[in-house]
């Protein structure tokens, strides 16, 4: 019984950092396609436009950072969680700041968690690893839960 692969949204300005994000996702098993917004305005557009006309392309999983052009990852975040049909789509929070108020802030915005982004290949191949278990077995507990058996 196989997992079905996801798609992503990654909202990303660093060029760098997708660089290095695409590559730790090309060995993942769980992922089907990665879209990339490079501002916080393009990534609510493209939220917004796949929700008026086409929901089977929504995102499983949004890869946010905070510190963003034209809208930041906090405007991101908010607008996601007060449309209806966004709202459940996790948002993992990918960002180099350490800040406790910035992680407390996103968690009170309901993300779903908060990495610190790593500088190494190396360790963006462990979070992603991370995000491919927990996310693997999170789809296994839904499943046994929607058979009836959890």
């Amino acid at each position: 019984m196989g997992i079905k692969p996801i798609n992503i949204l990654l909202v990303e300005d660093n060029e760098g950092d997708i660089v290095l994000l695409m590559e730790a996702f090309g060995d993942a098993k769980i992922v089907n396609r990665i879209d990339i917004a490079r501002d916080g305005a393009e990534a609510i557009n493209f939220l917004n436009g796949l929700a008026d006309t086409n929901l089977s392309d929504l995102p499983d999983l949004i890869l946010l950072d905070i510190n963003l052009p034209k809208k930041n990852g906090y405007e991101v975040i908010s607008s996601i969680k007060s449309n209806s049909l966004l709202a459940e789509i996790p948002v993992i929070i990918l960002t180099t700041s350490s800040s406790e108020m910035e992680i407390i802030k996103t968690k009170n915005l309901e993300a779903y968690c908060y990495i610190i982004k790593p500088s190494e290949i190396d360790e963006y191949v462990k979070v992603v690893r991370k995000i491919e278990d927990h996310w693997t077995s999170t789809l296994e507990l839904q499943k046994l839960k929607h058979n009836g058996k959890g």
